[in-house]
């Protein structure tokens, strides 16, 4: 809080009173805003993208068609960052989304649960061909060890897995097991990224986010587990208007928000 702020001036959506700050009054919203005040809106993709850097590791939420961060993953193409190592539920359909990033030769490694698919020719190619190194982790210990990421949780043992090649690192080494109360568990490490690209449905200037039912999946703890997250919204609303009983992602876990338009989608239609 800023030394000359009174608390009152802090309501939600509420219009900070002139004599505080020896101006105009300011509106919520879009807009204006005293220097202090935290506004993570911003104008474009590029802009929140700007400072990504070669060699990231990258989370990318969504799930099948739904929740998928689409403006942000060509948004990352656009950017250029090369290198990356991308978390994520699969490993792209067709050329489109994810697996254009792995076409343009971008991506050295990747996690995730369910690299192949019917349409997943490029991820085949380059996999089968030694270009992209992959690191196949079971859905439930994928959501596991990023949500241990965010927790601040140093790891976990999980029975899934143990046994079979998955309860091997990559250079063959077993990971650590250990039995308890007569059952096998293999010890599994928090998955940390420097960036995480979400899709809500609306967000609040202090990044404040809800999501529209399904699109939810990966993208709560995703936005916990990276030091910077970048989140597109249909709506940009102003402080107030979200119940805080509904928001999902409190806005300390997001640094940026970028409005969307909402366009039609390959399984469900427009989605209103």
């Amino acid at each position: 809080m800023h030394a000359r702020q009174s608390p009152r001036c802090l309501k939600p959506g509420s219009v900070l009173c002139a004599k505080k700050w020896g101006r105009a009054k300011l509106k919520d919203g879009n807009r204006n805003h005293p220097p202090s005040m935290i506004n993570k809106f911003v104008s474009s993709v590029s802009e929140a993208l700007a400072d990504t850097r070669d060699g990231a590791t990258v989370m990318i939420g969504g799930f099948g068609t739904a929740g998928i961060p689409d403006e942000l993953i060509a948004g990352l193409l656009a950017q250029g960052a090369r290198d990356l190592t991308l978390v994520n539920n699969n490993a792209g359909n067709a050329e489109q989304g994810l697996a254009a990033l792995l076409k343009a030769g971008r991506v050295r490694k990747i996690i995730c649960s369910f690299p192949r698919q019917t349409d997943s020719y490029v991820f085949d190619g380059l996999y089968r061909s030694g270009q992209l190194e992959l690191e196949l982790v079971p859905q439930g210990n994928l959501a596991e060890r990023i949500r241990a990421a965010g927790a601040g949780i140093g790891g976990f043992f999980t029975p899934t897995g143990y046994g079979t090649e998955l309860a091997k690192h990559a250079d063959g080494s077993l990971k650590e097991t250990r039995e308890i109360d007569g059952r096998m568990y293999v010890y599994e490490t928090p998955i940390h990224a420097d960036l995480a690209l979400i899709k809500a449905e609306r967000g609040d200037r202090w990044g404040n986010l809800t999501y529209r039912k399904a699109a939810r999946n990966f993208g709560p703890i995703m936005a916990m587990a990276a030091r910077k997250t970048v989140a597109t919204v249909h709506e940009q609303v102003a402080l107030g208007e979200l119940d805080p009983e509904t928001v999902v992602t409190p806005g300390i876990f997001v640094q940026a928000v970028v409005k969307i338009d909402r366009v039609a989608t390959q399984a469900g239609g427009i989605k209103a």
